[in-house]
């Protein structure tokens, strides 16, 4: 890391294909176009080049590189002028109010995913923004498959409830 923070390319190379399969990996359940993903991707590792001096090793560093590609993801589709109900709900789901989810970005999102009971906050974060999967989320906290995907479901119920008290809107679900 430290080579990376003193911009030896052969480093940020290294760090760079290290990552990009698990980066790919994250992008590409929020967008079908590869171009798209390439670009998010591309930003985000600029990011992490730029900033890896204030990595503080607090946490994994995938972690870290996976909330700042995710951000780049948030800003791509904010400059797009697209609302990020992927956050929040799947792509198949077709019962959620877009008006509620209009101004409803980022950090919003994260302010109300912080307000879930800890165990819930957890397994959400770490499944829709740090793009672990149940079986790596269920290894990781010491629980089964199957309680992750309860408690992701469960927040999103609860997320859902949420987003429209707050913008006083009705959403299904």
């Amino acid at each position: 890391m430290q080579d990376c923070a003193v911009n030896d390319r052969r480093a940020q190379e290294k760090l760079y294909r290290h990552f990009f399969p698990l980066m790919l990996s994250m992008c590409r359940r929020h967008t079908n176009d590869q171009e798209a993903a390439f670009t998010i991707i591309n930003d985000g590792m600029l990011k992490v080049f730029k900033n890896i001096s204030s990595y503080n090793f607090e946490g994994s560093f995938e972690g870290w590189v996976r909330r700042i590609v995710y951000r780049a993801l948030s800003d791509y589709y904010r400059r797009e002028n697209k609302y990020l109900k992927f956050l929040v709900f799947e792509e198949k789901e077709k019962n959620t109010n877009q008006n509620a989810l209009a101004g409803l970005f980022y950090d919003d999102l994260i302010q109300l995913t912080q307000s879930l009971p800890d165990k819930m906050s957890l397994v959400f974060h770490m499944y829709a923004i740090e793009g672990y999967n149940h079986k790596e989320i269920g290894a990781k906290l010491g629980m089964s498959d199957g309680t992750s995907k309860w408690y992701l479901s469960q927040a999103r119920k609860e997320l859902k409830l949420k987003i429209a008290s707050q913008y006083n809107q009705s959403v299904k679900g």
